[in-house]
């Protein structure tokens, strides 16, 4: 496949598209870990949350 003279320009596009793209799920994986750790540490000191709260009046 050849793709002429703007080889470069693609392949290098299409390079920085995909590490853009890794990039954005590395994020959001240790973003959504950070968050449920949050989580966890709150509702061990008792904080709970008002959807649970809702849930247990009306089951």
């Amino acid at each position: 496949m050849a793709f002429g003279p703007y080889a470069i320009f693609i392949v290098g596009a299409y390079g920085a598209a995909a590490a853009i793209v890794a990039g954005l799920i590395a994020w959001i994986v240790l973003d959504r870990r950070h968050l449920i750790r949050l989580i966890n540490e709150l509702e061990a000191k008792g904080i709970t949350r008002r959807s649970e709260r809702a849930y247990e009046k009306n089951p």
